[in-house]
């Protein structure tokens, strides 16, 4: 299964400060055991929200554009990793390694094409297939 690791904003990650050295040590050699491990298939750390924009969808296809920064720095993520697991079990084992202090971070299971039953024609699937090969190789 794929997990996406949300791991949440702070207030030091929202006012822009940057990790030390010895805390981007310590992440790469984690980053580095989930990748020997075949568990890591994307991650990054995202800027603060004073460069994000937000766009809200409206009724009749209203859409409106919100800059940064965004208040509620709890709801906000900092940055993400896409594992790959054999349960959610697995992933809170792996998290439980990382080199956080002071943090919270959020796994959710990453929707897989079987859990969308029959709404998910073979012709869909054969199209989110297609797109998936031709997105793949730029990653």
């Amino acid at each position: 299964m794929r997990v996406m690791v949300l791991v949440k904003a702070s207030p030091d990650s929202e006012a822009g400060v940057m990790p030390d050295t010895r805390l981007l040590t310590e992440m790469g050699a984690f980053n580095e055991q989930l990748v020997k491990a075949g568990v890591m298939l994307a991650g990054e750390g995202l800027h603060p929200t004073r460069r994000a924009k937000r766009v809200r969808f409206g009724a009749g296809g209203a859409r409106s554009v919100i800059d940064g920064p965004f208040a509620e720095t709890k709801e906000l993520v900092a940055g993400y990793w896409l594992w790959q697991v054999g349960s959610l079990d697995e992933a809170v084992e792996w998290l439980k390694k990382a080199p956080f202090a002071d943090a919270e971070v959020e796994l959710r299971p990453v929707f897989e094409a079987a859990d969308f039953g029959e709404a998910l024609t073979p012709e869909l699937r054969a199209q989110e297939e297609r797109l998936r090969a031709s997105v793949e190789p730029k990653a």
